[in-house]
């Protein structure tokens, strides 16, 4: 089974293999925050977490539009954070190397219905920096850990397999990322947080 991969205007397309999504989390850290609000577009629920889909690189597909992806980091040593640079629709949060092979889907890139998501991925049992919540959260204790236990797992096998060079976000040769990769000042980085868009 695959799902759609879609941004908003439509221009960047693909899928993803559901049997290869290890889970779904949120998660509420204070980066993920500032992503959100670097793009602008809605990212963050209403306690300021960002949905993802944990999977490997080599399950998703882009069909159509990959001159509109773009990449950014929030700092010199940040993960990086892919979108669609036409409409700003954020794709999905890789590490800085393509060895880890891992993607964290966002789930406002699935062009799916919430049903579907659980249908396909099961539910969101796993919700992670609940600390910087903008609103109450319950943390999810033991899930998270198996969460984090499966991920892992994941990225393990795709190392020792060689899969992990199977990945769209990086050269199959070089090992570096496909498009530059913006990394932002502090200045600027200071300037999505709560405190400095007050100040703006």
């Amino acid at each position: 089974m695959t799902l759609n991969i879609r941004c908003r205007c439509g221009q960047l397309r693909g899928q993803v293999d559901t049997r290869r999504v290890a889970a779904r989390a949120v998660c509420y850290c204070k980066d993920c925050q500032a992503y959100g609000h670097f793009l602008g577009t809605g990212v963050l629920d209403a306690a300021g977490g960002t949905e993802v889909a944990a999977t490997l690189p080599a399950a998703l597909r882009f069909e159509a539009g990959l001159e509109h992806l773009a990449c950014m980091s929030l700092g010199p040593k940040g993960i990086y954070r892919w979108y669609a640079g036409c409409c700003r629709t954020p794709i999905g949060n890789t590490p800085r190397e393509q060895r880890t092979a891992y993607v964290g889907l966002v789930r406002a890139c699935l062009d799916a219905s919430d049903e579907e998501l659980d249908r396909e991925l099961g539910a969101v049992r796993c919700r992670v920096n609940t600390g910087s919540s903008t609103a109450p959260v319950a943390s999810s204790g033991l899930a998270t850990a198996w969460t984090i236990c499966k991920i892992g797992t994941m990225i393990v096998k795709a190392r020792l397999s060689g899969r992990y060079r199977d990945n769209p976000f990086f050269d199959a040769q070089t090992g570096e990322p496909v498009k530059p990769v913006e990394v932002l000042s502090l200045e600027k980085r200071m300037a999505l947080t709560p405190q400095g868009q007050r100040q703006a």
